[in-house]
């Protein structure tokens, strides 16, 4: 079956209902979308007797630990089980899987659900729907197709996957659909204001002083519509931050008056180069980040360059930019 063909998310929910053990599996560096709609289907499908793994690249970052079924998550460690199915939630391509990809690989039925537009089809079910805000929403119409009532810790935990990928339903992929699929979530339990405080309101002191060290890298360039920031792991130091204090920092830039588009260019502890892209109104940051083998969306994208050279990356990631203003 073709992504997004009429009837997938009803064959996907058959062939769940079908399955005894499951492991969920997120992008790597996994934001709220990507851990909200795993646990979310964890959650219900454990509710239902199966049995369900939640396999991480990397540890739950603490803005998102206070999510209920996190117990049904960890850290992946090679170590080879053998699930009858597995699925991947808002992963854009099989090398966003990580070491986990063997995983996926040998299950003998494999399910990718998706919104981005970047997505490659990688699995033998796709439902990749471009016009969803956040996968939290297309597993909320999974649950339906499997006659399944989220519940209140499912429920947080889709309401947190949506909220996160709309900022808080302030970007521009928020739409009606968005709204009353919330509305829906907070009948069932959600705690709008609780979560809304949990992910946007609260913060850790060595995420104030990494922000700090971020707007002292600010640069701006083609009069002031490109902002540039930059992390050295010098800055991430004396800042005595980790990576999950860098999360959103990008917005600070993106906000300026009269920038179309913010990069945070961030060097990692193993000589790798991570770019996060944001836009505002035109540019789409997503066609930048295909080229180096990343994705996201239009105003929201990002990729990695092993071993690269952030001067280099800069200036190449500059003349991109250009060319789409």
């Amino acid at each position: 079956m073709k992504a997004g063909e009429p009837g997938m998310l009803k064959k996907i929910a058959e062939t769940i209902g079908n399955a005894d053990n499951i492991a969920i599996l997120p992008h790597v560096a996994a934001d709220g979308d990507a851990i909200g709609s795993c646990l979310a289907l964890a959650s219900v499908l454990s509710d239902m007797g199966k049995k369900v793994s939640v396999l991480m690249e990397e540890k739950i970052p603490q803005l998102y630990e206070f999510l209920p079924a996190i117990e049904l998550s960890s850290v992946y460690n090679g170590e080879s089980i053998g699930y009858d199915l597995a699925v991947a939630l808002d992963c854009g391509d099989i090398e966003r899987l990580g070491s986990r990809r063997e995983v996926f690989e040998k299950a003998p039925v494999t399910v990718n659900i998706d919104h981005h537009t970047t997505n490659t089809g990688f699995a033998q079910y796709d439902h990749v729907d471009i016009s969803a805000s956040a996968t939290g929403e297309i597993v909320f119409e999974l649950l339906e197709h499997m006659d399944a009532k989220p519940g209140k810790a499912a429920s947080t935990c889709l309401y947190t996957a949506i909220a996160s990928d709309t900022g808080g339903f302030r970007y521009s992929n928020t739409t009606s659909r968005s709204l009353i699929t919330c509305s829906r979530l907070i009948k069932e339990g959600a705690d709008a204001a609780y979560i809304s405080k949990k992910i946007f309101e609260t913060t850790t002191l060595s995420k104030v002083k990494l922000t700090g060290e971020a707007i002292n890298s600010l640069e701006l360039y083609e009069n002031g519509k490109i902002a540039v920031m930059t992390l050295t792991m010098q800055a991430m130091k004396r800042a005595g931050a980790s990576d999950d204090d860098s999360e959103g920092i990008i917005n600070t830039a993106r906000d300026i008056v009269g920038v179309e588009t913010a990069a945070l260019i961030k060097e990692k502890e193993n000589g790798d180069i991570k770019v996060s892209l944001r836009s505002n109104d035109y540019v789409d940051v997503s066609e930048i980040a295909r080229k180096y083998s990343g994705g996201g969306h239009k105003r929201a994208a990002g990729f990695t360059v092993r071993g690269g050279n952030m001067e280099k990356i800069i200036s190449l990631l500059l003349q991109d930019i250009k060319e789409m203003l």
